[in-house]
């Protein structure tokens, strides 16, 4: 996506919990030419809070499965036997443990195992208004290759960007597992959430390890730095060591749940948290600037 005239910033956390989506809407409320979405496949749950109007869903086909055809099986029993995931019980096949590797179909002497593409999942294309679109999408239970849909709603968000969007803007998943790699692919610039607490500290930390093996540009917001001032001070401190940028601060409020619940950006509800999105908006736009630049420069 960089080289396009809009900007790909994603917002990130080491571990759930942390206020990741609701920092992302907070600062995507700011802006009007955009385009948002939700890479969190797993447990997508940016749209309770933006309420989108679904314009089309698109079935999501992560990998294979087998079935085995009852009227040509002639029970020899090599496919349980050869399955290394237990997958196959009175010569039918169990969905949750089959890998879909398709060896049980290539081994079984009468061809009775079909080897088809297993449906896992959907994502959606919708609109919040005329020129804002959302995209989301809702992995089955027990299925994988989220990473795998996470590129594919991304591509269909792509597909649909016209010249007037300025900023796309993801909410990514917690963790650095493979939908992650997958939420950073071709991005401008990542925002990391984090809260004083030791886990917090601990898997922003190995987030970081994983952003500058990518040679990626980011800054960090400790969300509810008023709950444990010291650890908060610990987040400060090594981000100054590791001469690492605070893109901000937001302190903890009751009224969150309540704005949440309302579907109102928390800008609307706390005049810090504007100042505070404001102040990142600011400062991504100057990192941004300062990216461009420097990039000329070596041309």
């Amino acid at each position: 996506m960089p080289g396009n005239n809009y900007k790909q910033i994603v917002f990130l956390s080491g571990k759930g919990g942390t206020g990741k989506t609701t920092m992302a809407f907070a600062v995507s409320s700011l802006i009007k030419d955009k385009v948002l979405i939700d890479c969190d496949v797993d447990a997508a749950n940016l749209y309770l809070l933006v309420d989108p109007v679904s314009q089309r869903e698109y079935q999501f086909s992560g990998g294979k499965k087998a079935f085995i055809q009852k009227e040509k099986c002639n029970e020899c029993g090599l496919c349980e036997t050869l399955c290394r995931f237990g997958a196959i019980k009175n010569f039918t096949v169990d969905f949750l443990n089959c890998e879909g590797c398709g060896f049980c179909a290539r081994a079984c002497p009468s061809e009775a195992i079909l080897f088809e593409k297993n449906i896992s999942g959907s994502y959606f294309d919708c609109r919040l208004d005329d020129k804002t679109g959302f995209y989301y999408a809702r992995l089955f239970p027990g299925e994988g290759n989220s990473g795998k849909l996470v590129s594919e709603i991304k591509k269909k968000a792509k597909e649909s960007i016209n010249g007037s969007v300025k900023y796309v803007f993801i909410d990514g998943p917690p963790g650095i597992g493979c939908p992650v790699n997958a939420s950073i692919a071709e991005t401008d610039f990542v925002v990391l959430v984090t809260e004083p607490s030791l886990s917090g500290v601990h898997d922003l930390k190995r987030l970081i390890q994983l952003l500058q093996r990518f040679n990626l540009k980011f800054g960090v917001i400790i969300n509810k730095h008023d709950l444990n001032p010291g650890l908060t001070s610990e987040i400060e401190l090594y981000l100054q060591n590791e001469k690492l940028p605070l893109l901000g601060k937001y302190p903890f409020d009751k009224r969150i749940a309540e704005s949440i619940k309302k579907k109102i950006p928390v800008t609307e509800i706390n005049k810090e948290y504007k100042i505070v999105s404001e102040n990142v908006l600011n400062r991504l736009e100057n990192y941004l600037a300062e990216s461009k630049k420097q990039k000329l420069m070596e041309q």
